[in-house]
């Protein structure tokens, strides 16, 4: 019998989620507005945050780019 473990999800806030990628404010707005960042949950009227599994895989793309980048095939 094999048991499948899941993460539960995580919510980040602003901070966290510029802390974990780098990116300042502005940045995180204009790639959302871009549609080139994960889109934020609407917790309330004025308040938002990421899905942690999405800002994570977005950062392994960013990886997986650069190291496509630079070693074409």
């Amino acid at each position: 019998m094999t048991t499948t473990v899941t993460q539960p999800l995580r919510l980040l806030k602003l901070k966290q989620v510029m802390a974990m990628t780098g990116l300042a404010r502005s940045t995180v707005y204009k790639y959302f507005s871009c549609q080139q960042f994960p889109k934020p949950v609407q917790l309330g009227a004025r308040n938002v945050a990421w899905v942690e599994q999405e800002i994570q895989d977005w950062i392994a793309q960013k990886i997986a780019l650069r190291d496509q980048l630079s070693h074409p095939e």
